[in-house]
């Protein structure tokens, strides 16, 4: 669990963990040198055998706290827990039922609800889209190839810190410290391009908590956020046609979705009379195709 933020999140997120009906876990928690230290206090006061806690000494920042993460890993697999979300009681057991249903996928994403700050249950327009653009059909399923990196590329439908990953798959490829909000997209489809695979689950499992001083939401206004998405889709369309998957570099050069959603900050930034914003939500919208 990489940390920094609400330590009252981050109370419910442990304990959430604590509380699996399956006891067979390691918490690692990495403090990303957060100025308020009553939380690694209070964590080292549980005297829980299962939890390690370290600190860094300065600040990684959000890809380079994963990376240190990453360093930390032991287990065949892995979540990157977000430190205000909560995972329910059969988070563990659940996402060891599917390990052994198929033990050659590379990440594992169980059923996910959203709550917002207050903990209460939450469906804004974005998780109704990510809905939508999931794959149909009976679940739990296996999906890799193109026909997955094709999906991913429409739309990411994954919660980032819901996944379980193959431990050697994030050693493999770490996350790209030149990214802050799509790193997650960026590494998923590093490991399908290698041939990896993605079990979708729908049984709920996990609270993923979607507030508006998240990361990802901050950029969506002032169009850091599409900047990198356009990256992140040029660069897999390039990867796509290297593996001749033609629908999925179509998709990724068009990535329709994303222009959409950029279409949708618009107003909030001229609202806010940020010319620069929203000339760069502008571009991303309507701008080239490469």
């Amino acid at each position: 669990m990489p940390f920094y933020g609400r330590v009252d999140h981050f109370k419910r997120a442990v304990e959430s963990v604590r509380n699996q009906s399956d006891g067979d876990w390691r918490l690692i928690v990495i403090d990303d040198l957060y100025p308020d230290e009553s939380a690694g206090t209070w964590l080292t006061s549980l005297g829980d055998s299962r939890i390690e806690y370290h600190r860094n000494a300065v600040n990684l920042g959000v890809s380079g706290n994963f990376n240190s993460c990453v360093d930390h890993l032991r287990n065949e697999f892995a979540v990157i827990f977000g430190c205000d979300d909560l995972m329910l009681p059969n988070y563990v057991s659940r996402v060891k039922e599917l390990q052994a249903l198929y033990p050659q996928s590379d990440l594992i994403q169980p059923g996910v609800s959203v709550i917002d700050e207050n903990s209460v249950p939450a469906w804004p327009l974005s998780d109704r889209i990510k809905a939508m653009l999931r794959p149909v059909g009976v679940r739990p399923s296996l999906y890799a190839g193109e026909p997955l990196a094709a999906s991913l590329l429409r739309g990411n439908w994954c919660y980032f810190p819901s996944l379980a990953w193959r431990s050697s798959r994030l050693a493999q490829f770490r996350f790209r410290e030149d990214r802050h909000v799509v790193q997650d997209l960026s590494l998923i489809l590093q490991i399908v391009f290698d041939g990896g695979s993605l079990v979708l689950d729908d049984e709920t499992v996990f609270a993923y908590r979607r507030h508006s001083g998240s990361v990802s939401s901050m950029g969506g206004v002032d169009g850091s956020k599409f900047a990198e998405e356009r990256d992140v889709f040029y660069e897999a369309a390039v990867e796509c046609d290297s593996l001749h998957w033609t629908k999925a570099a179509r998709i990724a050069r068009t990535h329709a979705t994303s222009r959409l959603n950029a279409i949708s900050e618009i107003p909030g930034a001229l609202h806010s009379r940020n010319a620069r914003s929203a000339k760069s939500l502008l571009r991303h919208a309507f701008g080239g195709w490469n």
